[in-house]
């Protein structure tokens, strides 16, 4: 079973509403950048710097879980993330990034919050706790007011997450590969991309055996064409032998479910 190990997803696709509505826009955004974004949205750039680190792991513990399940793709959706909060976290397009805020992510932003025996990332919820009560999740102005006494960040967590949880490396997650090389892939393309699209074919035909196995040289040749129309004949997308946006997160998601790296029940 193949598994690939990343200090983090290069990006994510944010959807910019609930996941129903299908008029809202996606956003093709840099992990690290999210995590900024969403951090300036959703917390204090004056708070102690225990809360801030703790808050933004469990952003990056929600994002990563998200991630590591692919948990909207294999629903039907080709996005990562929601911005709308009754789903997942506030991200707001264009937004300033508090810098207090980006030099706390620089430092950990591949960390995630784990608890023993359980392989993905938490969903570590939150809420503000004054203008929305959660009792079960992180409170953040709590946070704050732990902060302030001199908690420390695994010590802020623990009080809301339990004793048992610990700050994790994102380099020991398995998941989906790097992501949508923001161009399509075609005829003379070559690299790292293409090597791991042949890669993910070549996975897939076990399962598809339709579907023709190809030389993992990096190089975007007919032969790969050839295999990439008959994915899309079989996954009734246009056969053009181009991996364009759809067609590479349609084959990420048949690889998924073929080599089963996403571990879901």
């Amino acid at each position: 079973m193949p598994f690939f190990h990343t200090p983090a997803p290069e990006y994510v696709i944010v959807h910019d509403g609930p996941p129903s509505d299908s008029g809202a826009q996606n956003y093709y955004v840099k992990y690290k950048d999210y995590i900024k974004n969403v951090a300036s949205s959703e917390i204090y750039a004056t708070w102690p710097e225990a809360t801030l680190l703790a808050n933004i792991l469990a952003i990056q513990s929600i994002t990563l879980n998200r991630v590591y399940t692919e948990w909207y793709r294999n629903r039907g959706y080709d996005f990562t993330i929601t911005s709308s909060t009754a789903y997942d976290q506030k991200y707001m397009p264009g937004r300033n990034i508090f810098e207090s805020i980006s030099q706390a992510v620089d430092t950990i932003f591949s960390n995630y919050i784990s608890r023993p025996n359980i392989t993905q990332p938490l969903f570590t919820q939150y809420c503000d706790g004054k203008r929305v009560s959660c009792p079960r999740w992180m409170r953040q102005w709590e946070s704050k007011t732990l902060g302030d006494q001199g908690y420390s960040a695994i010590e802020i967590l623990r009080r809301f997450y339990g004793d048992s949880v610990y700050i994790n490396s994102s380099e020991e997650i398995s998941g989906i590969p790097a992501s949508w090389p923001g161009y399509d892939l075609t005829i003379g393309s070559t690299g790292e991309k293409v090597r791991q699209l042949q890669n993910q074919l070549n996975t897939i035909s076990k399962g598809y055996p339709l579907i023709p196995k190809v030389a993992a040289d990096g190089i975007y040749g007919e032969n790969t064409a050839e295999a990439v129309r008959t994915f899309q004949k079989v996954f009734n997308l246009p056969q053009t032998g181009v991996v364009d946006y759809p067609t590479w997160y349609r084959i990420s998601d048949i690889y998924v479910g073929v080599s089963r790296i996403a571990e879901l029940s």
